[in-house]
């Protein structure tokens, strides 16, 4: 229940990113509002995290959490090639043995819902079922947001807050509202999706993995996520006019891909498909600002580039916690600028940037990560660096002096074919 008409900071959006952004603040003592649109707990996509997500959970305090529920161990990531080859998976633990190197499949609802309580007891006001009707970006702060409560869609509730953060995932509310968001020009992906029982598992000692499985056109990917309830999460991702333009229904386009995709197929053999298909477009975006005078955006609501590598609840958490840090040092000093509270953002985005190099590497259709590996043994500890979300501290981006050039010859030579 909202009872103040006035807080410190109003966050919009109860996933990963809102959550953990609330509850840094809250933390501090700071009067905290988490809003989500949507009863809790609530169906999302995006159950496959990378291991580095761990440094945020040991910052809100949730790992026993994570464990006491149950949620599928982690341990690598396989890709299936174009030609049905079953690469070795990059399992994380050969190149850790930390507790750290072992991450999760979740179900997000079960895992948005701890992190919304987990904000909820760090005493943030929490309110789900609560639509945001209007923002009103000042030139300086307090800004006013004008909400609708849940059950009552007559009454509206003004509330004003020193700071303002959006959470709202792809909704991307005040990017909209301020016209800050810029397509991926070369990455505008469609997805289809689905949950089946009965899917094949590595089960026993064999070690869970994310698995990514090429189509044998290579115009499509499948993405193949065993959960801790029996179900596999199974999505279809490609370029949105080939996935989505075709005509015929989701559902067809899934299984006309699936066709041509032989791993999957041995994987669904027995599987029987227990959800209906999902659809989302155009997710990746960037936005020219994520921060301004008493506002800031976190998670996907500043950004998203896409699914390959389950970057998104990774960096969703990073930069809710490093949002957090630096709204809490903004209200300690007063000084609520851009400058102030964006302060995380170089940082952050040094780090996003090799992810997005690393996923316009996959999309380039000779890449191979097994023909890279093999032609540069000496990469593979700074690929799957990469791959486990390593990129905010040493030199991530170093893989790419080579990588880069192999890539351009490889091109070249499969066009003068």
């Amino acid at each position: 229940m909202i009872a103040k008409r006035s807080y410190d900071c109003l966050v919009i959006g109860g996933g990963p990113a809102g959550a953990a952004t609330a509850s840094l603040v809250a933390e501090q003592g700071y009067s905290t509002l988490l809003v989500e649109r949507e009863k809790l707990p609530r169906f999302h996509v995006g159950e496959s995290l990378m291991p580095e997500t761990y440094w945020s959970f040991e910052r809100l305090g949730v790992l026993h959490e994570m464990d006491r529920i149950g949620f599928t161990k982690k341990n690598g990531v396989q890709f299936v090639t174009s030609d049905d080859k079953e690469t070795a998976p990059f399992i994380f633990s050969d190149y850790d043995d930390r507790d750290c190197s072992m991450t999760w499949h979740v179900q997000r609802a079960d895992f948005d819902q701890m992190l919304v309580d987990t904000a909820y007891h760090c005493g943030a006001t929490v309110a789900d079922e609560t639509r945001v009707l209007d923002i009103e970006i000042r030139k300086q702060s307090p800004h006013k947001v004008i909400l609708q409560p849940a059950g009552d869609k007559s009454k509206e509730i003004e509330v004003m807050a020193r700071v303002v953060v959006d959470g709202s995932g792809q909704q991307a509310i005040i990017a909209n509202r301020l016209g800050l968001k810029e397509q991926y020009a070369d990455l505008k992906k469609s997805a289809i999706w689905s949950y089946f029982t009965g899917a094949k598992r590595n089960g026993g000692a064999n070690p869970e993995v994310t698995c990514i499985l090429h189509t044998n056109t290579k115009d499509a990917w499948f993405w193949y996520i065993p959960l801790s309830d029996g179900t596999v999460s199974v999505g279809l991702v490609g370029d949105n006019d080939f996935i989505l333009k075709r005509g015929g229904s989701p559902e067809k386009t899934f299984y006309q891909e699936m066709a041509n995709c032989p791993g999957l197929k041995r994987r669904l053999t027995d599987a029987e498909c227990v959800s209906k298909f999902h659809v989302a477009k155009e997710f990746s975006y960037r936005c020219k600002q994520q921060a301004g005078p008493g506002w800031v955006l976190v998670g996907d609501a500043g950004g998203f580039i896409d699914p390959i590598y389950s970057s998104g609840v990774f960096l969703a958490l990073k930069s809710g916690v490093m949002a957090g840090e630096a709204i809490c040092q903004a209200l300690a000093a007063n000084d609520l600028s851009a400058e102030r509270l964006g302060s995380w953002v170089p940082q952050y985005n040094s780090g996003v940037r090799w992810i997005l190099k690393l996923v316009r590497a996959f999309y380039t259709k000779p890449f191979s990560f097994g023909d890279f590996v093999r032609e540069y043994p000496h990469h593979r500890g700074n690929l799957t660096n990469l791959l486990v979300g390593k990129v905010f501290e040493g030199n991530p981006g170093a893989i790419f002096k080579d990588m880069d050039p192999w890539i351009e010859r490889l091109t070249h030579e499969t066009a003068a074919v």
